[in-house]
């Protein structure tokens, strides 16, 4: 947790150092207030080893707009910066400087233009553009990576997730093993990618979305240690909590002890008037105990009780885990739909640590910047791998739909560029392919880019959970099946016009 003591914690200050040595070094040769234009995309989707993502979902944007809108220099953080001295022992900023920085006072002279959070997104495409005063939006450069990058990650994780179930409810239960507070945005994100509630208290009422959980392994072991039995411990928590009873029945032994000590205190519930609302499996083989489980509630009565899975689950696991129980339940006279419907998935470590991907390759790039007389010059850099090139100059990003309505391109262009030409004539961003379009080919043309923050004071960064998961259920639905296959996706194109390709290998070849 963040010391209470520690101001300069989560402010200007919270960036890295060579950001202040740059700003700097703009100031001192009269650059800082140049208007510059700045991109954040990412290179490639995650790839978790056995199986791979075939889209993102870009998640961060709402706090960290928030606090672009918020954040302010301090006289603590003037005062730090002040007392950094060079090895020779001199001032390592000029007080000239940290007036200048002073004077600035936050981010309010930038301007955020990109693609809204909760979208499906793709590499290699701006998703959110930067254009202010070269300093400040050079300063931005930290703290924008580290507010979207990971929660981009979790969301993209949850989704793909939630997709494995078929629709299932998914609990995000990952804050004991999450980044410390960075857990708090982990939550957030995995509820933006779909999950039904979070175990997250604090993050749970920040958001509007009531908490989830049940009790642990120690609630029963204490009533073991004191010499009471399984059913007691189930009958203590299930007399505190009648009317959302949920038993975690895998302390002993699942089937002999643990499912039956909980159909007898469901019974009891029952009489008294309440409905429990299942149990929950966390080890051994989930698919078999789970069509077990629900062969012996069946058969007490208990058919509409919820089955939770929980323990190292992530999308490929429980995928495994539905196409296991189709192929059990009917040896067990189960229909395997029901068994499969009544299922609840409960996903922690996998999820908030994004396990198999565990950082996204974001990066803030200069793509232009501005000549004293306010005329823009395209900015490119060069490299020996052709993806490390970004595209420079003011673009559009658009998507393209086909006649069935579904994406089929998102399409890099220059803004001076016609907005639906006659033919679309495509390029890789860095493969030597391309390809044609033909108007009457693309039923719709979608501008993703939309006004996001700004000195005229607009800000987004307000809108629901449910929003942002509603967003991303609608792309989804929008997006072929074989780009949301959990193994060996297909890859959705991303492309350059023409125009965008020639200027960046133009500019590249006269640097080189």
């Amino acid at each position: 947790m963040r010391p209470v003591d520690a101001p300069l914690l989560g402010g200007i200050l919270a960036t890295d150092q060579y950001q202040l040595t740059m700003a700097e070094a703009y100031w001192r040769d009269g650059l800082a207030d140049r208007p510059a234009m700045f991109d954040f995309f990412f290179r490639s989707l995650p790839d978790y080893g056995s199986h791979q993502a075939g889209y993102a979902v870009l998640a961060g944007l709402g706090w960290f707009v928030r606090w672009l809108d918020t954040v302010r220099v301090t006289d603590a953080d003037i005062e730090y910066l002040a007392t950094q001295a060079t090895p020779a022992g001199d001032p390592r900023f000029e007080p000239a400087f940290l007036d200048w920085l002073s004077d600035a006072g936050g981010f309010g002279a930038l301007t955020v233009t990109g693609v809204p959070e909760g979208r499906v997104v793709h590499p290699n495409t701006p998703l959110l553009t930067v254009e202010g005063p070269l300093a400040l939006a050079q300063l931005v450069e930290t703290p924008l990576l580290n507010a979207l990058n990971y929660p981009t990650l979790v969301a993209t994780k949850a989704s793909r997730v939630v997709d494995a179930t078929g629709g299932a409810p998914v609990l995000e239960f990952g804050m004991r093993r999450g980044p410390e507070a960075g857990a708090d945005a982990g939550a957030r994100a995995a509820l933006i990618g779909g999950c039904t509630a979070t175990s997250n208290v604090a993050l749970s009422a920040t958001v509007g979305v009531p908490p989830a959980g049940t009790h642990a392994h120690s609630f029963v072991q204490a009533h073991l240690a004191l010499g009471h039995g399984e059913v007691e411990a189930f009958r203590a928590y299930a007399a505190t909590h009648p009317d959302e009873c949920l038993l975690l029945v895998d302390t002993i032994d699942t089937l002999t002890s643990g499912v039956p000590n909980a159909i007898t205190v469901f019974s009891e519930l029952r009489a008294a008037g309440h409905e429990p609302l299942g149990v929950r499996l966390d080890s051994g083989d989930l698919a078999n105990l789970a069509v077990q489980t629900a062969r012996m509630l069946d058969d007490a009565g208990f058919e509409d009780t919820s089955i939770v899975l929980s323990g190292d689950l992530d999308e490929l696991v429980i995928w495994q885990i539905r196409s296991q129980v189709r192929e059990e339940a009917p040896a067990l006279g189960l229909d395997p739909d029901a068994v499969d419907g009544r299922l609840t998935y409960g996903v922690g470590t996998r999820l908030i640590t994004s396990h198999g991907a565990p950082s996204l390759n974001g990066v803030y790039k200069l793509v232009a910047v501005a000549d004293a007389g306010g005329r823009w010059h395209p900015a490119v850099k060069v490299s020996e791998d052709p993806r490390k090139v970004p595209a420079p100059g003011r673009k559009r990003l658009v998507r393209l739909r086909d006649r069935r309505g579904r994406a089929t391109a998102d399409v890099v262009a220059l803004v001076e560029e016609p907005a639906s030409p006659e033919a679309w004539d495509l390029r890789h961003p860095y493969e030597d392919v391309g390809r044609t379009l033909a108007a009457d080919e693309v039923s719709d043309v979608e501008d993703l880019h939309v006004e996001l923050f700004g000195p005229d004071g607009r800000r987004v960064g307000d809108e629901s959970i449910e929003e942002l998961a509603d967003r991303r259920r609608a792309d989804l639905d929008r997006l072929d099946p074989g780009v949301r296959r959990i193994v060996n996706p297909h890859r959705y194109h991303v492309s350059y016009t023409k125009e965008l390709r020639d200027l960046r290998d133009r500019l590249v070849g006269e640097l080189e």
